[in-house]
């Protein structure tokens, strides 16, 4: 029970030092002891149960009926092949169902929390599943507690663990205190913090003492155990529309089988026709392709630095119009650099200076900076926030020495920065035994608590000139897109509390550092407007800092669209709503204020993309239709409350991702009206010959391979197809909009009569070309053979080709190219392979009741099975680009 152990009793019993933490052998040792940190998962399906899953459906049930049926009826090769067709339908659902698993699994991995851990002396941010017991992890606000940690260091500490004890207030947290009472509730631990929870406010330093399935969060991994995988909207709708459809195909399949019984024809032969139509008929593989074609879409895009965290986001995103965007770190290079120094003595320009030409005072600046700050910095590896490592750099070009100041100097306590004070302060004791408090901020935060001013070595009272000459400075700075941070001071006692740290400061100085805008931003800004997306920046920084970063990347035009969170606050809610399509820049803003203006931004009918890093950027990261939590910057609560995660905080990947979004969706439709147009293709053949009174144009085994041919392999092409390069010249896609709309559902429809229209012609001919009419009596079997092939070929020809014409419902082929998609051309290639060898293998002609075609048969199936593609195409070329799509005024 480690909260009834000291401080020292842990450390011993754990064999680590807190100043230099584990080496790396030790680990390496301890995690092939203690296994990895993570909580064991339901026990994942294996291949075979994947497999039995994908037989556990009504239609499946019918076929095997049918099995029985054929095989009582003496026609065993009909029970064979039906069989086969099971096996191989469910193979390819395995198939399916395994690559989508795996995909899940990898973005699951990429997006684990990470935590800061000191090893080997140095302090390194890595995966928690490489905790091991021992480890000496650093906690700040919004990190998720990445295992059960004995607290060694706290200051002003506290976690939310409302998951563990149901309290939702968080709890303060005191690493010196030692509980006797063994029993003592989880919630009273104060010197204990527990896996998952999350850190709200302070900073502190734990040693791991237990992870896994060991710690207390997994003594209940029963509750991660239950949780279930639930279905996308998107998933959801498919889902409806195929049991829609199977309902339709179910009724006319009952109509057709009444119909031959009143027509008098072999009932046996019709219910394996009808039951092979239903199966033909209804899209059952539907939801498994849409399932691979998300999980491969997401795969890549999360190759292309854009973890999609909630498939829903996938089909949000090809919506999105508006893109809410930080500015440091996103449209910038998130790389800070103190470019100038201010104090009494003048402004500093670190360009124009050498390190022994430095004042002093700047000196003094720069060492109060470094004291106030929580970042490390050692040669090029950094951890922490990068305005506080640009302090730190500071130092190293002023020549200071950080390592000497670091060894010599103790943080006794803090107060811990916050989005309201804008300020953070720290109380040292210095190398002579003095305690001092060092304080950094925005300057109007600093200005309001400062009463002195360090001037020339010397303490004296503030006046109103000297506030005016570093406000001058400031905006100076802010001018020239640089971001200031001022500094203080004042001597202190060693019992100062938090609340008095604050308190009649001095001020000391003041810096200006400038992140420069990102080089791919300003295209990638022009992209999104070309496709009717208007990008907003948000930012904590000065008005004037906002808007010179905001007009070089053409975000803003003039000052009149910059607005600030203050002057924001003078606004009621109705008249944000009003003005909120004014502004394009947002400056000197709260996390409160993202939420407004997401809600504002919605209001009016936008769907909004918001991103965010910090824990109180959560509820809009959940406001927003898209929240994009930063993957180097953002905090582990920021990151859990995101849709998408930027692995390199990059405004273009959102863009990009934006562009992705759209073209899977894109995808994703192509596959459902393929199958669609395939489906009623087979059903209108059938329906019409057998309504005119001929016999029926396919046997059950000829639409079951038709249906294992083009319901498989073409439709997963098509969603793996590459991604059109004009799909950002197309206004943002309507939330509400559908598969059917822009005319896709009359395609279907059209697409599919079409297809049966022809393949009737062909079944008329086969009859013709021997001289005979379907209409005869007393036809040969050899002639109703040949017409079944013809009807047979000129059907699946005419499904392969058309799905080339469907990669593009705009583009005609030959402006994308027939061999661009390899996977579809190769599909398509391989089911004509098929159909060749199941017509001249004699076995398998046999089987499935052929009849070798003659040089004019084979001239039919090819130019009929051109004929719906060339039709699309021609409809393509002098209908479609008629209506050029109109341009959104942004």
């Amino acid at each position: 029970m480690w909260f009834t152990k000291s401080i020292d009793e842990t450390l011993t019993e754990l064999s680590v030092d807190p100043a230099t933490g584990l080496s790396s052998e030790e680990a390496a040792s301890r995690k092939s002891k203690f296994g990895p940190n993570r909580l064991e998962t339901k026990k994942k399906k294996s291949v075979f149960q994947i497999f039995i899953s994908q037989l556990n459906d009504w239609l499946i049930y019918v076929l095997f009926a049918a099995v029985i049926i054929t095989f009582f009826m003496g026609e065993y090769i009909d029970s064979v092949i039906i069989i086969l067709v099971i096996l191989i339908n469910a193979g390819i659902g395995v198939f399916q169902e395994v690559k989508a698993g795996k995909a899940i699994e990898a973005l699951m991995q990429m997006s684990s929390p990470r935590a800061l851990v000191k090893r080997d002396s140095h302090t390194a941010e890595i995966d928690s599943a490489e905790l091991v017991p021992g480890d000496i992890v650093i906690l700040d606000a919004g990190r998720v507690v990445p295992a059960d940690l004995r607290l060694i260091e706290s200051a002003n500490l506290q976690t939310e663990e409302s998951a563990l004890t149901g309290e939702s207030v968080p709890g303060s947290k005191e690493a010196g205190n030692v509980h006797d009472d063994p029993k003592i509730p989880l919630g009273d631990r104060d010197n204990q913090a527990f896996m998952s929870s999350i850190v709200t406010y302070g900073r502190g330093v734990g040693v791991v003492v237990e992870t896994g399935m060991r710690t207390e969060v997994g003594k209940i991994a029963h509750l991660i155990d239950n949780e279930e995988l639930t279905k996308t909207p998107l998933e959801k709708k498919l889902s409806e529309l195929g049991k829609m459809l199977g309902k339709m195909a179910v009724g006319i399949c009952a109509f057709i089988f009444v119909l031959s019984w009143f027509q008098g024809r072999d009932l046996g032969e019709m219910f394996l026709t009808s039951v092979s139509l239903a199966v033909a008929s209804i899209p059952e593989g539907l939801a498994a392709i849409v399932a691979v074609v998300l999980s491969v879409g997401v795969t890549t895009m999360s190759k292309n630095n854009a973890i999609i965290r909630q498939l829903p986001a996938v089909e949000t995103l090809g919506s999105v119009n508006v893109i809410c965007s930080d500015k440091t770190g996103t449209l910038t290079m998130n790389k800070m650099s103190v470019t100038q120094v201010y104090t009494t003595q003048g402004l500093l320009d670190l360009d124009e200076h050498a390190p022994n030409d430095v004042p002093n005072a700047a000196k003094f600046a720069a060492k109060a900076m470094i004291l106030c700050s929580d970042a490390t910095l050692h040669n090029d590896d950094a951890t922490g926030d990068p305005t506080e490592i640009a302090l730190l750099a500071l130092g190293d070009t002023l020549r200071l020495d950080r390592k000497n100041l670091e060894n010599n100097t103790n943080r006794i306590n803090e107060k811990s920065f916050d989005s309201d004070r804008k300020m953070m302060s720290v109380l040292v004791k210095e190398e002579d035994g003095d305690y001092k408090v060092f304080t950094k901020g925005a300057l109007a935060s600093l200005k309001k608590v400062s009463t002195r001013i360090f001037d020339n070595g010397e303490v004296r009272e503030i006046t109103e000139a000297d506030l005016q000459n570093f406000s001058h400075a400031a905006r100076q700075m802010s001018d020239h897109a640089l971001r200031t941070l001022a500094v203080a001071y004042k001597p202190a006692a060693r019992d100062t509390h938090p609340d008095e740290m604050e308190q009649d400061l001095v001020l000391l100085g003041l810096v200006g550092m400038i992140d420069p805008a990102r080089d791919e931003v300003k295209p990638s800004i022009k992209l999104a407007k070309d496709a009717g997306i208007k990008t907003i920046m948000i930012t904590g920084d000065h008005k004037n800092t906002a808007f010179a970063i905001a007009k070089d990347l053409h975000i803003a035009d003039h000052v009149d669209q910059v607005i600030t969170g203050p002057e924001m606050d003078s606004f009621s809610e109705d008249e944000l709503k009003q003005k909120v399509n004014n502004y394009r820049v947002y400056a000197r803003v709260s996390p409160e204020h993202k939420v407004k203006i997401v809600r504002a931004l919605k209001a009016n009918g936008n769907i909004v993309s918001m991103t965010g890093d910090g824990v109180n950027d959560a509820p809009s990261l959940n406001a927003a239709d898209i929240g994009v939590a930063m993957g180097i910057t953002g905090t582990d609560v920021a990151k859990g409350a995101a849709d998408m995660i930027l692995v390199d905080d990059d405004f273009s990947t959102i863009v990009k991702a934006i562009e992705q979004g759209r073209n899977i969706y894109n995808n994703i439709k192509k596959s459902v009206i393929f199958l669609l147009t395939c489906n009623l293709g087979e059903v209108v053949v059938i329906f019409l010959a057998l309504l005119v009174g001929w016999q029926s144009p396919l046997i059950a085994t000829q639409l079951l391979w038709i249906n294992l041919l083009t319901d498989s392999l073409p439709a997963i092409a098509l969603g793996m197809d590459n991604g059109d390069p004009d799909v950002m010249k197309e206004k943002p896609r309507a939330i509400n909009e559908n598969f059917f709309s822009h005319g896709a559902g009359i395609q279907a429809v059209v697409g599919g009569i079409f297809i049966g229209l022809i393949t009737m012609l062909a079944y008329w001919y086969g009859y013709y070309e021997l001289g005979y009419s379907p209409a005869d009596g007393n036809i040969p079997e050899e002639v109703v053979k040949n017409a079944r092939t013809l009807a047979f070929m000129v059907l699946v020809c005419s499904q392969l080709f058309f799905s080339l014409g469907l990669r593009n419902m705009k583009k005609p082929l030959y402006k994308i190219g027939i061999f661009s998609n390899r996977y579809l051309v190769g599909a398509i290639a391989l089911g004509i392979l098929l159909q060749i060898l199941v017509l001249f293998v004699p076995v398998l002609r046999e089987a499935f009741k052929l009849h070798m075609l003659d040089q004019k048969g084979w001239m039919m199936a090819v130019v009929l099975g051109l004929l719906p593609l060339t039709a699309l195409e021609i409809y393509k070329i002098v209908f479609a680009n008629r209506k050029q799509p109109s341009k959104t005024k942004i």
